[in-house]
């Protein structure tokens, strides 16, 4: 865990006021990080000093000594206070960090003989605190605990089980499926032979659940259409859900859903992130209702997208570009003489700097202005 050397007494104030991780019983060979670094832990490894006070991600990925492979990441969330302490344990069984009660008692023995445990504490990587800082600006203790799973831990993949029992030839009966052993005589037949999962409870991340339909019930299909197009409906509903109170606290979650995918390995966290600045991108009403909203997504997409190569988003079949065309209709919203004026010139900035930065064309007439095909709800019909 090498870092840039720290003035000495700028070390010794970090180290007595900064927090610490005591990390007890990590196998030599695990990938361990924090925030957006990681290091192959050694044989001396328990834990990270001068830690800043703010909210914190830890992931680990199971390894051994020597070996170049690892597990899956695992990962989760702390809050931790100036001359805070936190002692974990590593679970051998899991392959991963236990997240049980902590011990007051245990955790201010350690921070009484801290000096002694100094030479095997690695020091937090100031060089990338602005990065992580700009990455989390709106996810506070209170957001943090809100998203995250029950049990704490953020996987990268998912422990699922079978949605309805299988095993046995009655079990298989009763849902009509054929027996195991039956030949299968089609693709379809196969994936449709498969277990239906579902998540193990409390491993899942609270993200807001977001609308399916986005339009309201009884929606006429002048409305209908009005609505797929300009997804302010879907966004409020969204924001009714969590956020009334402050509408920008939303971007908490945007960030929290892009960390767990970049740090975290998390591909549902991902597609959330897609869904979320989708409704975001696409509420034109909104848009010129939430302009604070607005001005700070503009931030943090600034500094996501920092992180991300520029060919990420392209679909490896279609070739489309999912995000310049979600951008495109954002672009093309806050171009409108009734968008606040600051909103108004932070988008062209941004859209100037995307362009050079990506070689991204925002000038092509975007797809909102094609002809839309909406699927009407059963029994509506256009007179």
């Amino acid at each position: 865990m090498a870092s840039p050397r720290l003035e000495p007494a700028l070390a010794r104030q970090l180290f007595s006021e900064g927090a610490a991780v005591v990390m007890l019983g990590v196998p030599e060979g695990t990938e361990f990080g924090i925030d957006s670094s990681a290091w192959t832990v050694g044989p001396k490894f328990r834990g990270v000093k001068m830690i800043p006070p703010g909210v914190h991600f830890l992931h680990c990925s199971a390894g051994r000594a020597g070996g170049r492979e690892t597990g899956p990441r695992t990962g989760f969330f702390l809050s931790l206070q100036r001359r805070d302490l936190r002692v974990l344990r590593w679970d051998a069984r899991s392959e991963a960090v236990e997240l049980g009660p902590a011990g007051t008692e245990e955790a201010a023995a350690f921070r009484e003989n801290l000096r002694e445990l100094d030479p095997f504490l690695g020091p937090y990587p100031y060089e990338t605190l602005k990065k992580w800082v700009s990455l989390t600006s709106f996810i506070s203790e209170a957001a943090m605990k809100k998203l995250q799973p029950e049990s704490g831990q953020i996987c990268a993949f998912s422990e699922v089980l079978p949605v309805a029992a299988g095993r046995l030839s009655r079990d298989r009966a009763e849902q009509r499926l054929p027996p195991v052993d039956a030949e299968c005589r089609s693709y379809a037949e196969g994936l449709a032979r498969l277990p239906q999962m579902k998540p193990r409870a409390g491993t899942e991340i609270r993200f807001t659940e977001l609308p399916k339909q986005t339009y309201p019930e009884g929606a006429t299909p002048e409305e209908i259409t009005r609505h797929s197009m300009d997804l302010s409906y879907a966004l409020e509903k969204v924001i009714s859900q969590r956020y009334a109170s402050q509408p920008r606290d939303l971007l908490a979650e945007l960030q929290f859903a892009f960390i767990c995918f970049l740090i975290g390995n998390v591909y549902d966290a991902f597609e959330h992130w897609k869904r979320l600045l989708n409704i975001l991108c696409r509420s034109e009403d909104a848009i010129r209702k939430y302009q604070d909203l607005y001005i700070n997504l503009i931030s943090v997409l600034y500094h996501q997208l920092s992180e991300i190569p520029a060919d990420f988003f392209v679909d490896i079949v279609s070739h489309d570009n999912f995000l310049t065309s979600t951008l495109q209709v954002f672009f093309s919203c806050t171009c409108s003489a009734a968008v606040d004026g600051t909103l108004r010139k932070k988008a062209e900035k941004f859209k100037a700097h995307l362009t050079k930065k990506f070689k991204w064309d925002f000038e092509a007439e975007p797809d909102d202005c094609a002809p839309v095909v909406v699927e009407l709800p059963e029994g509506v019909q256009v007179d």
